[in-house]
């Protein structure tokens, strides 16, 4: 494999982590976040797949493709509430409290991001191994033959 497509799959790989981490972190910053009565914020979560390969296809060429390679990773697929119900807490001093007393609260569990959250971060740390690593096996390379 040449440089050019690991390069692509790590990249892939950060861009996803990274986004993940970016809604992880709205989802704590919303945590106790309603939306009026019998409304609040409703937790996200993103969906990835296996990267069809279209935004990394290679020139003919370049890594030993003859027409043009298409290199893989992981590809964004969306951004979508989660639909576990949303928490009700008796709170009848609340503004924003329904005629029973209750205040919707959102679906966001502070542990579970927590744990979602060193989840992205250890990936996101493994495809920047996987980069530097690439790098530094090409850079030899390289050196090696000049």
């Amino acid at each position: 494999m040449s440089m050019f497509p690991a390069l692509g799959i790590s990249a892939t790989g950060l861009t996803a982590e990274r986004l993940r981490m970016d809604v992880i972190a709205s989802n704590l910053a919303n945590a106790d976040s309603t939306n009026g009565v019998g409304d609040a914020y409703r937790r996200k979560v993103v969906s990835t797949a296996p990267a069809s390969g279209e935004r990394f296809t290679l020139p003919a060429g370049v890594g030993g493709a003859a027409g043009g390679a298409a290199a893989q990773g992981v590809a964004v697929t969306g951004i979508t509430e989660d639909p576990t119900p949303l928490r009700r807490v008796y709170e009848p001093g609340h503004p924003e409290a329904d005629a029973d007393g209750y205040v919707t609260r959102p679906n966001v569990d502070a542990v579970t991001e927590m744990v979602d959250m060193v989840a992205a971060t250890r990936a996101f740390q493994a495809n920047v191994t996987a980069f530097e690593a690439t790098k530094s096996m090409h850079r030899d390379a390289l050196r090696i033959i000049q």
